[in-house]
This record gives C-alpha cells, sequence and structure tokens, in this order.
C-alpha cells in the first residue's frame, strides 16, 4: 500500500484479534458506547475497502495502458480500448470484474493470458464465455 490504512475493529471481532495474539493486541483494546473496540493500521490492502479497489484501478490501468497499450476512455475510467487485428477491443470493469470483448476470440485468450500472468498466481482466473451472463445479481443478456 502507498499510505497508512486504519480500520475499526468492534465487538466480536476485535475479542477475536485478541485471542489470537493477545501480546500484541490486549493493550489496545478499548470501550466505547459499552463495545470493545480495536483500531489497527493495515500493512495489506484489505478486500471490500475502498483502498484497495483504488489499488487494484491502479494496478489494472498500468498493465491495461502502460504494458498492453489500451487507452482509458476519457468519460468512464472503467473502460479501455484498443485496435487489435483491425477491430475494437474493449475491456470494462467494475472493483474486480471484468468484461473482455473482441470479435476474435483468440485476442480475447492472448488478453486472459496476459491477466492471468499477473493476477492469476493463486489460482486461474475465472472466466464465462458466451452471450448470457450472471453478474451481481443481474443476467446480461447480449444475444
Amino acid at each position: 500500500m502507498d499510505e497508512y490504512t486504519h480500520i475499526r475493529l468492534a465487538g466480536p471481532l476485535a475479542t477475536l484479534l485478541t485471542k489470537v495474539n493477545p501480546a500484541l493486541h490486549e493493550k489496545y483494546l478499548a470501550t466505547e458506547k459499552g463495545k470493545l473496540v480495536l483500531y489497527v493500521k493495515l500493512a495489506k490492502a484489505l478486500y471490500g475497502t475502498l483502498k484497495a479497489v483504488l489499488l487494484f484501478w491502479k494496478d489494472l490501468t498500468g498493465v491495461l495502458v502502460g504494458e498492453m497499450g489500451f487507452e482509458l476512455n476519457p468519460y468512464d475510467a472503467c473502460v479501455a480500448n484498443k485496435m487489435i487485428n483491425g477491430e475494437q477491443c474493449t475491456i470494462l470493469w467494475h472493483v474486480d470484474d471484468l468484461k473482455i470483448s473482441h470479435v476474435d476470440s483468440k485476442v480475447n485468450d492472448m488478453i486472459l493470458d496476459k491477466l492471468n500472468e499477473r493476477y492469476g498466481k493463486e489460482g486461474p482466473l475465472t472466466v464465462t464465455r458466451g452471450k448470457v451472463h450472471e453478474h451481481l445479481g443481474m443476467t446480461l443478456d447480449f444475444s
């Protein structure tokens, strides 16, 4: 992370953390409005925080723009475009879910390979193909 981020853990979560390492955490445990609380400084990005989303956006745009030659859309900073083999390739994303579109599936495969090199170290990226997709409780139908 490029700067400090603090979070507040309250109630059972604060208690659990003090049980993991009492020597480190118990001295910082406090009571606020009758609840046990613990303020902690994060050493890494925590999934679900705005900071984690921003760090991923910076990294992903660095890969897409800096390494792969895409251009960010001036109206939406979560859309990138590039002409590949005479056809437009568009990548759009929301947090860490991407939609990659190109008429040639081999281009999509090439982009996925590059993204897997960067982000698939723990396990390969989850990929769905086709015209109908479930995403965030919505059915997206591109037929």
